[in-house]
């Protein structure tokens, strides 16, 4: 016999509770916006700043405050500290830039200037990066393009896969595509242009009632921007291992809004008149809430464990991650789900359903 850790019987109603989770999502976007704009700002890692990072260990631990003190001196541009690791012995040092564009004569720098500060304790520098603006620059382009394209794909996947619509999925990438090559000639940034092409991707998902897509790529915005947030808020520097994080999210919230959408498109077949849409996607989420808890579970507790015992080098990762898989479970119900909900009613997606099972239909219309 099979074990379920929920019940298959369960029967919660998720959508009954949408408009608390509005709130929450509005009022974490919010204070992700505040802490972007008005607080410490959105830290971007020396992969997107350039600058130098700087890796030393000390023989005895030494206090943050004292450390970035002693360093705050013009040879040493634009420092940061970072603990690494336990015990206040081991810390990353960030500039803004090498000495004098000299890596070597920055290292001799830090050494001295430290043992200046520390007399007794004795310093050895570990490792040192260096990345320039120019390739900032460019991976902080492509970082941004690699999102913005992930969204797009996925968008035309969803419009194919539960609406059947692969011609206007299609229509619609390439116009955005060729929108994007234009919109590069005017000098705006990577930034704006992604901003501009998002946008224009949620109108023309609205016009063309392309919702399951809509509800996607809804959620998924809303996962990103949620969990940027709060590392901004935390602190956090977004740098290559948090963005790898941000788009292993981005596939892994996907995969958890397809499990609802699927379950939901067979409910739909076989729906009758005297249950409404909000009562039918409830009713999907309850079946498939198992799945769902076990999946996140089983991620959230490895990715703990990553958190928790990985070290220095993996926490930011890790820390997104978490973040991440619990804002994109509860975006999967409360947001790709509720999209739906708002978008269309029980006749628009039953009718929907019926033409999908036409097409699907051997023979017919030329699909054999």
């Amino acid at each position: 016999m099979g074990f379920a850790f929920i019940r298959h019987d369960t029967n919660f109603d998720f959508m009954g509770l949408r408009y608390w989770s509005y709130g929450i999502s509005t009022a974490l976007l919010l204070i992700g916006l505040f802490s972007a704009i008005w607080g410490s700002g959105l830290r971007m890692g020396i992969d997107f700043a350039g600058g130098v990072i700087v890796q030393v260990q000390f023989q005895n631990p030494v206090e943050d405050e004292a450390l970035k003190k002693s360093l705050d001196i013009p040879e040493l541009p634009g420092i940061s500290t970072q603990r690494f690791g336990e015990g206040g012995k081991s810390y990353l040092l960030r500039f803004s830039q090498a000495a004098d564009g000299d890596t070597a004569l920055m290292r001799n720098t830090v050494v001295r200037t430290l043992g200046t500060a520390f007399p007794g304790n004795a310093v050895e520098v570990e490792r040192m990066e260096v990345v320039g603006p120019k390739i900032g620059a460019d991976l902080t382009n492509k970082a941004l393009s690699a999102l913005y394209y992930a969204v797009l794909l996925i968008a035309v996947y969803i419009s194919g896969r539960f609406e059947q619509r692969w011609m206007a999925g299609a229509a619609m990438a390439a116009a955005l595509w060729g929108g994007m090559y234009v919109a590069g000639f005017t000098g705006l940034g990577m930034g704006w242009l992604v901003m501009i092409a998002l946008a224009i991707t949620l109108t023309v998902c609205f016009v063309l009632r392309l919702n399951f897509a809509l509800g996607a790529v809804v959620g998924l915005l809303h996962d990103v921007l949620v969990t940027v947030g709060l590392l901004c808020l935390l602190g956090v520097e977004i740098d290559l291992n948090v963005m790898a994080a941000l788009l292993t999210l981005v596939g892994y919230s996907l995969n958890d809004t397809i499990i609802v959408y699927d379950r939901l498109r067979e409910n739909l077949r076989a729906a009758t008149g005297k249950m409404s849409m909000a009562e039918l996607i409830n009713r999907s989420v309850n079946q498939t809430l198992s799945r769902t808890i076990l999946t996140s579970g089983t991620t959230f507790l490895a990715t703990l464990s990553l958190f928790l015992l990985g070290g220095g080098v993996i926490h930011d990762f890790a820390l997104t991650m978490l973040i991440g898989v619990v804002v994109g479970t509860a975006s999967s119900i409360y947001v790709s789900s509720a999209v739906l909900l708002s978008l269309g009613s029980m006749d628009f997606y039953v009718n929907l359903v019926q033409q999908q099972e036409t097409w699907e239909k051997p023979g017919e219309h030329g699909i054999v």
